[in-house]
C-alpha cells in the first residue's frame, strides 16, 4: 500500500482526496491527517480510518481532539502546530503528500515535503507562489515528484510533452491556455459589484469550494495566483500564458503547439479527476466520477478577460513581471483582505485595492531564502491591515 500524508484533510480537496482513496480500498494507506481548527470532523476521520498521527494546528483545538480520541480509545496519536505539520510531510512511511492547506500556511509542510523527496500532490499553489525557485530548486536537489492538482494545471501537465521542462519554445509548444470561469460575477454590471455580499462572492457557479478560494474564484485572484504557479511548473513566463474564460468549466485548459495543434484536457468540474490522476500517475485509476456527456454539455464559450472588472487578475501579472518577493507581498495582501471581506469589513471592490495598495508601498527583495520571503508576507500582512483601516 501507498502512505499517504493529507495536509488539509477537512478541507473540500481534502474530503475529495479521501473519497479517492476510499474508492480504491486498500490500495492507499492513510497515514496521517491535519486540520487547523475543525476537531469533530477530523475526530470523525480518525474514528473512520485510524491514521497514525493526527496534526491539529491550532493548539486548543489539539487538545479537545487528543481527549476525544483518548475516550474513544483510538490508536492514533495527535500532534500540534506548524511542526506537527512538517513532522508528518516527512515521515518514512509516507509516499505520497496532499498538500491541500489553503493560504500561506501550507508553505512550510509542502517545502518539507519536497525535500524529504516525496511526491508532492500540489494543492497549494500559494507554496509556488511564495518561494518558487526555492521550491523548484528543492524539488529537483531531493528528487521529489511534483505533481498539479489543481484542475487547470492537472490539464496543462497533461496536455504537455515529457520534456516540456526544458522549455516551452525547445518542445514545440507555442503557449499555455488557462482557462476560467469567471466567478459568480462574471456578467454582473460594474457599479453593483460594491454591494455583493460574502455569501454570494462564495457561490460559484461551478465548484464547490472553501469560502476563501471562491472569492478569490470571484475577484479572479485564483486565476491570478495559478497564473503564477504555472510560469514555475511548466518553466515558462507569463507571456505564454494566456486566461481564457470559459464558463462551462469544462475544458480545464489547453495547450498551444507550434504546428497550430491545441490539447485540451476536459472532463466534469469535479476535483476527484486530478487528483486520481496525480495519486495513480503514470498509471490511471477509476476517481468515481461520472464521464463527461458531451451531447449533454453541447456547447463550449469562450472570452477575453475583462481586466477592468477583474483587477486582480492585473495585479497578479504584474506581480510575477516583477518577480523577487513580490509574489509573495501579493498573496499576502490578498489573503488578509479577503478574510476582511468575508468579516465584512470592506467591500467586494477594496480587495483589489488594498491589494494594489499594499504592492505600492512593500518593497520586494530577491527570493533566495525562506527568512526574506517570510519577512516581505508579514510586512505585507501589516501593510494590508493598515489600508483596510483606511477603506
Amino acid at each position: 500500500m501507498t502512505g499517504v500524508t493529507i495536509l488539509g484533510s477537512t478541507g473540500s480537496i481534502g474530503l475529495s482526496t479521501l473519497d479517492v482513496i476510499q474508492h480504491q480500498g486498500p490500495r492507499f494507506n492513510v497515514v496521517a491527517l491535519t486540520a487547523n481548527t475543525q476537531v469533530e470532523r477530523l475526530f470523525q476521520q480518525c474514528v473512520q480510518l485510524e491514521p497514525e498521527y493526527a496534526v491539529m494546528v491550532d493548539i486548543n483545538a489539539a487538545q479537545k481532539l487528543e481527549d476525544k480520541i483518548k475516550k474513544a480509545g483510538l490508536s492514533t496519536e495527535v500532534k500540534q502546530g506548524v511542526e506537527g505539520l512538517i513532522e508528518v510531510s516527512v515521515l518514512p512511511q509516507v509516499e505520497q503528500v496532499m498538500a491541500a492547506i489553503v493560504g500561506a500556511a501550507g508553505l512550510l509542510p509542502t517545502l518539507a515535503a519536497a525535500e524529504a523527496g516525496k511526491r508532492v500532490l500540489l494543492a497549494n499553489k500559494e507554496a509556488l507562489v511564495m518561494s518558487g525557485q526555492l521550491f523548484m530548486d528543492a524539488v529537483a536537489k531531493h528528487n521529489a515528484v511534483l505533481l498539479p492538482i489543481d484542475s487547470e494545471h492537472n490539464a496543462i501537465f497533461q496536455c504537455m510533452p515529457e520534456d516540456y521542462y526544458q522549455g516551452l519554445n525547445k518542445c514545440g509548444v507555442d503557449r499555455i491556455l488557462l482557462t476560467a470561469s469567471g466567478g459568480p460575477f462574471r456578467d454582473m454590471p460594474l457599479e453593483k459589484l460594491k454591494d455583493v455580499t460574502p455569501d454570494q462572492a462564495c457561490a460559484h457557479p461551478n465548484w464547490d469550494m472553501g469560502r476563501k478560494i471562491s472569492v478569490d474564484s470571484a475577484t479572479m485572484m485564483n486565476k491570478g495566483l495559478e497564473l503564477i504557479e504555472a510560469c514555475w511548473l511548466f518553466n515558462t513566463t507569463a507571456d505564454d500564458i494566456n486566461v481564457v474564460l470559459h464558463p462551462q468549466s469544462v475544458i480545464h485548459s489547453m495547450v498551444s503547439y507550434v504546428d497550430g495543434s491545441v490539447l485540451a484536457q476536459m472532463g466534469m468540474p469535479d476535483m476527484r479527476t486530478p487528483i486520481a490522476h496525480a495519486m495513480s500517475w503514470p498509471e490511471r485509476m477509476s476517481s468515481g466520477v461520472n464521464a463527461l456527456d458531451v451531447f449533454e454539455v453541447a456547447t463550449l464559450d469562450f472570452q477575453r478577460p475583462d481586466y477592468q472588472r477583474f483587477p486582480c487578475l492585473g495585479l497578479a501579472e504584474q506581480a510575477i513581471r516583477q518577480g523577487g518577493t513580490m509574489p509573495t507581498i501579493l498573496n499576502a495582501a490578498n489573503e488578509v483582505a479577503v478574510q476582511a471581506f468575508l468579516d465584512e469589513k470592506i467591500a467586494f471592490p477594496d480587495i483589489a485595492r488594498v491589494v494594489d495598495n499594499v504592492m505600492e508601498k512593500t518593497g520586494s527583495h530577491t527570493a533566495d531564502t525562506l527568512d526574506t520571503i517570510l519577512a516581505d508576507d508579514r510586512s505585507a500582512r501589516e501593510q494590508a491591515m493598515n489600508a483596510i483601516a483606511e477603506c
